[in-house]
């Protein structure tokens, strides 16, 4: 029923490359011509322009290129809801999600999911908490899921998991003369940090505010893009970390890594489903019901 040419012309739109366009369609460059010149014959105006090698899109092109992901978007919502009219959810869903949670919380979700739903195509995007949120208002991505402390106007924040952040070195380490260490201290220690625009580094900074703490009275030693890659790190060198329970579970089982308790400090966050608002998806308000029957208490 859809117009594969609206299609075409999309990713056509985003690529702003015949070849690389034909590639993702599967399809050859001669068919994406000519579906871009039916188009522009039908419309009667030019959607790019050519440049040698090279294309641009035109105002025209902007113009049905706004209305061309209204359309893919009503599309698959159709389609998803007329499918369950028979009891058969398909359909793609497109998840963005931190760092923290793509790597410790969805594997579980995802493969239950897709055991339930097998028709439905699924695909993950990971990066920090900024980049999802971004992702999600250029319709990228059809949900996320995020930690942090900011809220954007634009975005809907459905409560979903708690965490707790916590201070671990490694096991043999010899930073610490005890397990338990004031805030005053944590100047003065060799830190590991997420990278600027993580939801992590926003709730430990945000944290550490009312002892009068900011980041750049912070020794830190180096900021990392993954809690994978600063637990490596850790097991290597004389740094702590502040991490989240749920990625360290099997360090802390194996002996590897251990807790530093802060006086008067603990880091409690909340992970969280975003949309945006007035957005009626029912696949993906279908995956954050599933979602949300999991227990995942600390």
């Amino acid at each position: 029923m859809f117009d594969f040419r609206l299609h075409v012309f999309n990713t056509v739109a985003k690529k702003l490359n015949f070849s690389k366009a034909s590639e993702e369609l599967f399809i050859s460059q001669p068919a994406v011509t000519k579906h871009i010149q039916e188009l522009e014959h039908h419309f009667k105006v030019k959607l790019f322009e050519r440049h040698g090698n090279t294309i641009s899109i035109t105002t025209a092109g902007i113009a049905l290129l706004k209305n061309t992901e209204k359309i893919i978007e009503l599309y698959r919502k159709l389609e998803f809801d007329m499918n369950l009219l028979i009891n058969e959810s398909s359909g793609k869903l497109r998840i963005g999600a931190s760092t923290t949670i793509a790597q410790n919380i969805l594997p579980l979700i995802l493969a239950g999911f897709k055991e339930k739903h097998k028709n439905i195509q699924i695909s993950l995007s990971v990066n920090n908490s900024e980049h999802i949120e971004s992702a999600l208002l250029e319709k990228k991505i059809d949900i996320g899921i995020i930690e942090g402390q900011s809220k954007k106007r634009t975005l809907k924040y459905d409560k979903f998991l708690k965490d707790e952040l916590v201070l671990v070195c490694k096991q043999n380490s010899n930073l610490f003369k005890s397990e338990v260490i004031h805030p005053k201290e944590l100047p003065h220690l060799p830190l590991l940090l997420r990278e600027s625009g993580s939801g992590t580094l926003e709730v430990i900074l945000h944290a550490l505010k009312p002892f009068g703490i900011k980041l750049a009275d912070l020794n830190v030693e180096m900021q990392l893009a993954s809690s994978e890659s600063i637990k490596l790190y850790l097991l290597n060198s004389e740094s702590c970390a502040f991490l989240s329970l749920h990625s360290i579970f099997r360090e802390l089982k194996n002996n590897e890594l251990k807790i530093v308790e802060i006086e008067d400090l603990v880091i409690h966050r909340d992970f969280y489903f975003i949309q945006t608002q007035g957005q009626n998806d029912s696949l993906a308000s279908e995956f954050l019901n599933y979602a949300k029957q999991y227990n995942f208490s600390l």
